[in-house]
């Protein structure tokens, strides 16, 4: 089944996303590689798809996974979480409709 990990940055976190963005991206690559990816990226912190300084607001990410707490596991050990880029993660079951 598809899961929306919706996550929230931490204030003034732009530095740490940056460092960490490395071990993120092969996280998600893992996932794309074995055709459980949907889509994934970032919420820029202002209405840019550059937003410099400004930073990002958080992520989404829609994969497969076989269960919610298989999801949440996996949300939990991501990089950005542990090295204190997210604040807050939230899972969520989800139905793909379009296209």
């Amino acid at each position: 089944m598809w899961y929306a990990i919706i996550a929230e940055d931490a204030p003034d976190s732009l530095e740490k996303r940056l460092q960490a963005r490395p071990q993120h991206l092969d996280r998600l690559k893992s996932l794309q590689d074995a055709g459980r990816l949907l889509l994934a990226g970032p919420f820029p912190a202002i209405d840019s798809n550059d937003p410099g300084t400004n930073g990002y607001s958080g992520s989404l990410i829609v994969a497969e996974f076989n269960t919610l707490d298989e999801a949440k596991v996996w949300a939990n050990n991501d990089p950005f979480k542990i090295n204190g880029v997210y604040q807050q993660v939230t899972v969520k079951p989800f139905r793909k409709t379009l296209p």
